[in-house]
């Protein structure tokens, strides 16, 4: 009996549809390590996999094809399989053979290649002899589905989603696994039976963002302190080194993906220009700079964003992921410390503003769904000169801007005189550097909301909670 996949409704609506078609399915699954790809895939075609087998992270040639035919031998018989192939193209013509031998019938059958990048190793031939498989012999039956999947992402966007060869177009299905919203983060736990304030769980999710495999080692009756402090402090921690191992796992050593990220965790306010981070870094504006910084855009780690000044358009670069934006801050600079002390200080209030502020604007659908907008097509950004800055404006084609002003705060925020003039300026000075002749309306979304007094009241036209953020907007 297959087990409960919380959420992803899009991609599960994705995977039956290719159950349904008329025709075999080529379907490409990728996304950030731990995200959840492998159970999607294994969980909801529990009842229809007859073949699967997953890439050896370090393996050769030679250990890649014995793996291969290991698993083959698991669910067939064939004398053939006593000698290992001398190469990927003879190890899909026994992969050919035993799907021969299955009836063809109207049920699909899911063949599932796990860690596919890792098989691609240099002079492999893995990558031709897949597309052989493919176009010569998955095409003419039409009850087949082959699911490839992996954690580089810039490997699978480049190869494979937009490969220019043997698979140009050949992709039926393309599936890019996220983390889970608030509001499957809040699934994930009452399936888990465990209650957690909203508060608690935003906290959660400021440190370990929708990552599955970091959620499940959350405890039931854990306070979000204690929880962080066992999973990423105490000696031998879960998550101690967690950082560099997904990064050694998806990228290559001396590269500039670490650099990169460390550089971006210095500047989490309002994100970097790519010269400035070139600046930073000391390094030329280079091929291998433009493919690391890629990378890390694929693989959910990075944001680039629009940004809005006075002056000009440009894109910014921040940290994207809330466990590497949380690990840099804190579990670098704070190494064998206890969380319980750490929390209650300056710096973590600090780093709480930025982190609430990247998840609004990840769930800017679910603002735009507490603004009764949500059908209204808009252009969604930050906006900034030398005097002040917006931290999201909601930009709408129905000639509205809301000007967002993002705060965490642990009890009911009051706008008092002197904050009510900080916003009117905020109006001011953007009306005045945009030109717009928009309809302009100052929306606040803090943690527990605003207190209703005379200067609320004055300025406001929305004032929302981040209960908002728990319901979706897609």
């Amino acid at each position: 009996m297959s087990r409960i996949v919380v959420g992803r409704y899009k991609e599960k609506e994705k995977l039956d549809d290719a159950l349904n078609s008329h025709r075999s399915e080529l379907i490409a699954v990728y996304g950030r390590r731990r995200i959840g790809k492998t159970y999607l895939i294994r969980e909801h075609f529990a009842k229809n996999i007859i073949f699967s087998f997953t890439g050896l992270s370090d393996g050769n040639k030679t250990q890649q094809l014995k793996n291969f035919i290991i698993k083959l031998k698991e669910v067939s018989n064939f004398v053939e399989l006593e000698r290992l192939p001398v190469d990927w193209l003879e190890a899909f013509v026994y992969l050919k053979k035993f799907l021969q031998q299955q009836k063809s019938s109207s049920k699909k059958k899911v063949i599932f290649i796990d860690e596919f990048p890792w098989l691609d190793s240099q002079r492999s031939g893995f990558l031709a002899a897949f597309e052989n498989f493919w176009n010569d012999y998955c095409t003419t039956r039409t009850d087949l589905i082959v699911v490839i999947c992996g954690s580089a992402a810039s490997y699978m966007v480049k190869k494979i989603v937009f490969n220019k060869k043997g698979l140009s177009k050949r992709i039926t299905q393309t599936i890019k696994l996220k983390p889970f919203n608030l509001q499957e983060t809040a699934e994930f736990f009452q399936y888990k039976k465990i209650s957690l304030e909203r508060m608690e769980l935003l906290k959660i999710y400021m440190t370990f963002g929708g990552v599955a495999e970091y959620l499940e080692n959350i405890k039931k009756g854990e306070s979000s302190v204690l929880a962080i402090d066992r999973l990423c402090f105490e000696e031998g921690a879960y998550l101690e080194n967690e950082f560099n191992e997904v990064f050694k796992s998806l990228f290559e050593e001396n590269s500039y993906h670490h650099q990169i990220m460390i550089a971006l965790s210095k500047n989490q306010k309002q994100g970097m220009k790519r010269e400035d981070i070139l600046k930073q870094l000391q390094v030329s504006s280079g091929g291998r700079f433009s493919d690391a910084l890629d990378d890390l855009i694929h693989s959910g780690f990075i944001l680039k964003y629009r940004a809005y000044s006075t002056k000009r358009k440009t894109n910014l670069y921040k940290i994207y992921d809330e466990f590497c934006s949380f690990y840099l801050k804190f579990m670098v600079n704070h190494k064998g410390s206890k969380w319980t002390e750490i929390y209650q200080k300056p710096a973590y209030t600090t780093w709480s503003g930025y982190a609430f502020e990247t998840i609004c604007l990840k769930h800017n659908q679910a603002i735009k769904k507490a603004l009764k907008c949500e059908q209204i097509k808009s252009e969604n950004y930050a906006w900034h000169n030398e005097n002040t800055q917006v931290d999201l404006v909601i930009d709408r084609d129905d000639n509205v801007i809301s000007l967002c002003e993002v705060k965490f705060w642990n009890d009911e925020f009051t706008i008092d005189e002197n904050y009510l003039q900080q916003l009117r300026k905020k109006e001011n000075e953007f009306r005045a550097g945009t030109k717009t002749k928009k309809a302009m309306h100052t929306v606040m979304l803090t943690t527990w909301g605003v207190k209703v007094n005379e200067y609320s009241t004055a300025i406001l036209t929305h004032n929302l909670k981040a209960d908002c953020l728990f319901e979706d907007g897609n």
